[in-house]
């Protein structure tokens, strides 16, 4: 993908393409929760880092005296930085241990380095305002940006994030081990945001979920077997759809259904299944064959077999939540909406089914989301500034178990074989723009009733698809 040549106004490029309705919701959803970042531990920093090579910017900007702020713009609470100096800073902590190790850390820093660390809550609005402007003007607010997608990505492709390749040394962390932090695939020839790895961010996953007790009732075979065979496909869903679809009172009214969910989270994790996007490049995917592929799918399960759940506009969540009351035995089945207590058959968990244009060992299987970070283009000793993120964020001194609490992943998919496909289905993120581009005339709903065929769907709303493409690359 190619570099940009002009800069385009953030501003401009988020209010052309980017839904009102989402920032907003991002805003209050945000404002008050810890990030990944906010786990960060160090307590044996220093002594470990004294056993690291001598790296001579260290030294330089260490020893000249002068003590370096470090801003990193955001728009909530982040634990624990040179603001805080006692663990009841952070109202939430609930590991005394490890909320030592992170206040420890922080302190090890600030004197290896001569540095402070203030994460500067601009709010959601005021961190776009900051990165559009003050980085534009060559006079960057902050060292480092937290940032959404939604505006992360314009702002990468629009040159006001630096490109780590050009800034850091070849062997940073997050360009060789990956241990601490990790690039974000957006699409480009290099890196230009990165995330914390965590175990967390790796299971925030939309697998597809099932009831075990009707597929044993039907005399069908595990999907989970099928996909350790590389025979879980579309066909086999398809087919077993059909065949858990019932009327089970004889009354001319089906009862139960193969499958029911979120049209987005559905039609999002079959593109991944087959190999395909909408808009994750210069020019849209939702017309090439392969989406329509998903497109054609999708309407065969809901208007042909009819054993998908007729779609309730007016309950969204009835849609996901009919496997609760046996209405459906596919569903989809997220980390957070499992209630474990309350389910009354046993859980299977299994990744998507693999689609005729797709790739059981190179498919995507979570689509790219949550926050990230960039370095600001401009910033000076960049490479400092990073390193001095990276050693904060390394709280656990290389003990991934401190860092990576997953226990409660581990006990919302209850059995270890469910976990283990959730984590699975995290290695591998799909960038793809299509939720966050504003599409008045992409009606999967008016599909999904019959009114509207894939063929329709795909030349009404490809322009549209377009134009809010044309807004983030050109």
């Amino acid at each position: 993908m190619k570099k940009l040549k002009k800069f385009l106004a953030l501003g401009l490029s988020a209010a052309m393409v980017l839904s009102t309705t989402a920032c907003g919701g991002n805003s209050g959803s945000d404002s008050n929760t810890p990030s990944n970042t906010g786990s960060n531990d160090q307590s044996q920093a220093a002594d470990s880092n004294d056993n690291k090579e001598d790296d001579s910017k260290d030294n330089t900007v260490a020893a000249s005296g002068e003590k370096r702020i470090i801003k990193i713009g955001t728009w909530y609470d982040h634990y624990y930085t040179s603001d805080h100096t006692k663990l009841e800073d952070n109202p939430s902590v609930t590991n005394p241990e490890t909320a030592q190790m992170q206040l420890d850390n922080i302190r090890a820093i600030e004197e290896k380095y001569n540095v402070e660390i203030h994460f500067v809550n601009l709010t959601w609005d005021g961190t776009i305002e900051s990165i559009n402007t003050s980085i534009m003007a060559g006079q960057p607010d902050c060292d480092i940006y937290e940032v959404d997608m939604q505006f992360g990505v314009p702002a990468a492709f629009n040159g006001y994030a630096a490109a780590l390749e050009d800034v850091l040394p070849a062997d940073s962390d997050v360009l060789t081990s990956q241990e601490i932090l990790k690039p974000v695939n957006i699409g480009t020839d290099k890196t230009y945001l990165f995330k914390v790895v965590s175990a967390a961010d790796q299971l925030g996953g939309y697998p597809l979920g099932f009831n075990m007790d009707m597929i044993n009732e039907a005399g069908l075979e595990n999907p989970q077997d099928l996909w350790d065979k590389g025979e879980w496909t579309w066909d086999k869903f398809e087919e077993y759809c059909v065949a858990l679809t019932k009327d089970t009172d004889g009354d001319g009214v089906t009862d139960v259904y193969g499958y029911g969910g979120w049209w987005t989270n559905m039609l999002a994790c079959l593109l991944m299944s087959n190999g395909a996007t909408i808009a994750a490049g210069e020019t849209e995917t939702l017309s090439s064959a392969e989406t329509g592929e998903v497109l054609n799918f999708i309407n065969t399960l809901y208007n042909v077999d009819k054993c998908a759940r007729p779609w309730n506009e007016d309950d969204w969540d009835s849609n996901n939540n009919a496997y609760k009351n046996g209405e459906t035995c596919f569903f989809i089945a997220p980390a957070w909406t499992i209630t474990p207590d309350e389910l009354n058959f046993e859980l299977g968990v299994v990744p998507w089914p693999v689609g005729p244009s797709g790739n059981k060992d190179t498919n995507n299987g979570m689509a790219l989301a949550g926050n990230a970070y960039l370095i600001a283009n401009g910033v000076e000793d960049a490479d400092f500034v990073y390193k001095v993120f990276e050693e904060w964020n390394n709280w656990f001194q290389g003990d991934t178990e401190l860092r990576d609490d997953v226990e409660w992943f581990e006990n919302q998919m209850i059995s270890e074989r469910n976990y283990n496909y959730l984590y699975e289905m995290g290695e591998r993120e799909q960038f793809d723009l299509w939720q966050t581009i504003t599409v008045e005339n992409f009606n999967v709903v008016g599909m999904l009733a019959g009114e509207v065929t894939p063929a329709q769907l795909q030349e009404q709303a490809k322009q549209e698809f377009q134009n809010g493409l044309d807004a983030f690359f050109k």
